[in-house]
């Protein structure tokens, strides 16, 4: 099984964070932000990972620490999870659709990070969460996880929509990602490690 659990502590965050890959979508989520909570069981559901995440933070001051922080930590999650690499597919895309969004995710787990968003969201909140701390949360995902994620609308307008299609189209191509193929006898590279 390809499990882990993080900790973080910081003056702005406290954070514990339990990832399997191999899990069946079973999700325990609280972040104190409902939407966030919202889009992180969607993501461990249509991924089928198993996901735990419990935050506390200072949401006196607004959403953006807890947020970034949590992503911050899921990236750290998925490298320690994915552990080295072997017979991994190594990339996953996926276009999802939900209702009038359409949303295009990429994932190369490279051991590189390199972060693409071409979205805009037409409200500053989505529920409690700020708008502008989804593209946060997915470029610490990228960046603590050193994987490449492009992610791209090709159409929507509800924001609610759009959020979700994200991070459903995320789920999807990382569940991709990290499956196993049985051809691929070590990691798929010809520089022979990532």
């Amino acid at each position: 099984m390809r499990k882990t659990e993080i900790k973080r502590k910081t003056n702005e965050t406290d954070i514990v964070l339990g990832l399997n890959l191999d899990g069946s979508g079973k999700y325990d989520v609280n972040t104190g932000i409902g939407f966030f909570n919202h889009m992180l069981e969607g993501f461990a559901r249509h991924g089928l990972f198993d996901l735990r995440v419990f935050c506390k933070g200072d949401l006196n001051v607004d959403t953006h620490h807890s947020a970034e922080d949590v992503g911050i930590v899921l990236g750290e999650a998925i490298k320690e999870a994915v552990g080295d690499k072997k017979g991994i597919k190594r990339y996953g895309y996926f276009i999802l659709p939900m209702d009038e969004a359409l949303c295009l995710c990429a994932v190369d787990l490279s051991g590189r990070p390199y972060f693409v968003f071409d979205a805009q969201f037409t409200s500053d909140r989505i529920g409690e969460l700020d708008s502008q701390m989804i593209r946060e949360f997915f470029y610490a995902v990228s960046y603590s996880a050193g994987m490449n994620l492009h992610i791209r609308m090709l159409s929507g307008s509800n924001d609610h929509h759009i959020a979700e299609s994200m991070f459903k189209a995320f789920a999807k191509s990382l569940r991709e990602a990290v499956s196993f193929d049985d051809r691929i006898e070590d990691v798929l590279s010809t520089k022979g490690s990532l």
